[in-house]
């Protein structure tokens, strides 16, 4: 009996002493609760459906110092009550000095608010000092200095290396020359910023105050940044490098691990640097890229133009004289009216002709042993028939565009010379150094000189001694100079429709001027491209810009340059590209009106010479 009684007693003591247990410890959590609620440095708001305050913890209440309840969540931040109609539960605000992540908890009308503040400045701080990487290279140095005596180029470089350290110096920027012409800098991205920030001003300075000597000295710099690694730091630099290069010099291009590319500079015409050497060396690995395939197509970029079919019947030379057959791909559709003269002719000629196929055709007769030529463009976007770079196992590109982002995968052989006038004369040169003799039919030296002719605007603009050197050369082999007269001449109504557009131009800040084609009216690109030519030649016009809806349906941009103005890198903020004075732009969706507004914006933000 009594170990019963003992029983009932001892329980009745647990079940009142966890009774008072759990009183306890609720009590506690509870009084957890209201601490973390007004003490954590966590904002927390309660809102009603109209987004309007019903309470907010101290944290908040210390924030926002007024009154707020029953106020708009505006008054923490305009953007809020935006974000809260858009469904997004996460958002990122900068409130007084502070930033914060906000969490929303839709359900319960309820806000977060996390001071990331310190989080943000030392993710900012780690982005600051990560390591940069970058080659400078001085362009012209070999060909300036060749005919310089010793104590002359010694004190040329003197002074490019003087102003490059004092450069260096002052943006904390550790920088080591590897070569005569070369240097490696290393600095951080807190430095790159500073530098953009003046536009790379040091390629300007260079090149003015060594002009003062008569040898003005370029120089490009390939930058790379946002890798972890050293290596992969220095393979972004010295890519962003040949960039520079390949867009001709004089400029900077800075280069993101994810792929994207920022350019400064480039205000100034390419200057002629090849040599015979690099010419003679690039046709010889053509010649043995040939003579290992069983056959070669040419392709050019759509809607070809005059150099485009010049350079494609060169690069049909150099497959004939070294015993392979070779076809230029040419889509019946993409013919212009002032190509089309020449056409008509090639059609009279029965074996020219016959080498002219179509992009089905080409598809329908490749092999694993074709080669690919890829003439007067090097943007697989641009080129006729896209599917053809896909299936063809090694490709060749000649062009003298300046090199772009967008360029053609592993290709075999890449001959891109911005300093040319123009792919016909690049072709050319390299039909000079076949070791076979090559003989040309005069309409195939005719449309090769005709290329040469259209590009150089009759020899006016983008002319070296090289240019006159091919010219020369296919005059040598029956070029006739009447003929290409004959088939650049234009009708009468295409004369007045240019006048057209013309009478339509307005002049846009310093000496550009732009002229629109008519709204619900479409042009060939031809006629557009004449019209800025055309332009170019008014007084006090520096640069000029004319806009038309194509026959396509889209609406292009061609600008044309007397070179004090970088058309190229104005194309290229729209999406465009091309030449320092010669480029374009295409639009999808836009019409005239709103195309113009962003080539003005493009305009005003390139004068000082940048591109992304």
């Amino acid at each position: 009996m009594s170990s019963v009684l003992f029983f009932f007693y001892a329980r009745s003591n647990f079940q009142q002493e966890l009774s008072q247990y759990i009183t306890t410890l609720s009590h506690r959590v509870n009084r957890a609760g209201e601490e973390a609620v007004t003490n954590l440095p966590v904002g927390i708001v309660l809102y009603d459906q109209n987004f309007e305050i019903q309470w907010a913890n101290p944290y908040i209440r210390d924030l926002l110092g007024e009154d707020y309840l029953g106020k708009s969540l505006s008054i923490i931040s305009s953007d809020l009550p935006i974000y809260i109609e858009d469904k997004k539960t996460e958002h990122r605000l900068k409130l007084g000095d502070l930033e914060h992540y906000v969490y929303e908890r839709p359900d319960e009308r309820l806000l977060y608010f996390f001071d990331m503040t310190e989080t943000i400045e030392t993710k900012e701080r780690y982005r600051e000092e990560q390591t940069v990487i970058g080659f400078i290279y001085l362009d012209n140095y070999d060909d300036v200095t060749q005919t310089l005596d010793d104590e002359v180029t010694s004190s040329l470089r003197n002074k490019v290396v003087t102003m490059l350290n004092k450069w260096a110096n002052e943006h904390d920027i550790l920088l080591r020359s590897i070569d005569d012409d070369r240097f490696m800098a290393v600095f951080n991205h807190r430095a790159l910023q500073e530098v953009e920030t003046n536009r790379f001003q040091i390629v300007d300075d260079i090149r003015e105050e060594t002009s003062k000597d008569r040898v003005a000295i370029t120089l490009s710099i390939g930058i790379g940044t946002g890798e972890k690694t050293l290596r992969d730091l220095g393979s972004l630099a010295q890519s962003s490098l040949d960039l520079a290069l390949g867009r001709g010099g004089d400029q900077v291009a800075i280069k993101e691990k994810s792929g994207q590319v920022r350019f400064y500079g480039g205000k100034t015409n390419a200057v002629e640097k090849r040599t015979r050497v690099r010419a003679r060396v690039i046709s010889h690995a053509l010649r043995d890229f040939v003579r290992e395939s069983n056959q070669v197509i040419v392709m050019g970029h759509k809607t070809p133009d005059m150099d485009a079919i010049g350079a494609s019947i060169g690069v049909l030379k150099v497959a004939e004289v070294n015993n392979k057959d070779a076809y230029i791909v040419l889509d019946p559709d993409q013919v212009s009216p002032d190509v089309q003269k020449l056409m008509d002719e090639v059609e009279h000629h029965e074996h020219l002709w016959s080498r002219f196929i179509s992009p089905t055709e080409a598809l329908e007769q490749l092999t694993k042993q074709t080669l690919l030529v890829v003439v007067d463009t090097h943007k697989p976007s641009l080129v006729i028939e896209p599917k053809l770079l896909d299936r063809v196992h090694r490709v060749v590109v000649l062009d003298h565009h300046r090199r772009g982002e967008e360029f053609i995968d592993n290709a075999a052989l890449v001959y891109m010379e911005p300093y040319a006038s123009s792919a016909s004369e690049l072709v050319t040169e390299l039909l000079e150094y076949q070791p076979n003799k090559v003989k040309m039919e005069s309409l195939e030296a005719t449309a090769m000189l005709a290329g040469m002719m259209v590009d150089t605007k009759h020899f006016s603009i983008r002319t070296g001694s090289r240019t006159f050197d091919a010219a020369s050369y296919l005059k040598a082999n029956g070029a006739d100079t009447t003929a290409v007269q004959l088939l650049l001449k234009e009708d009468l109504d295409n004369y007045i429709e240019r006048s057209r557009i013309i009478g339509r131009a307005t002049v846009y800040g310093s000496g550009m001027a732009i002229a629109r084609g008519e709204e619900g009216r479409t042009y060939h690109p031809v006629l557009i491209a004449q019209a800025a030519d055309t332009l170019l030649t008014m007084n006090d016009v520096k640069a000029s810009f004319v806009i038309s809806k194509r026959d396509d349906g889209r609406v292009s941009v061609s600008a044309r340059s007397l070179g004090d103005i970088n058309v190229q890198v104005i194309m290229e903020k729209l999406g465009g590209g091309g030449h320092l004075s010669n480029a374009a732009a295409q639009f999808d969706d836009l019409t005239i009106e709103q195309v113009e507004e962003q080539l003005k914006e493009a305009m005003d933000q390139s004068m000082g010479g940048q591109s992304t």
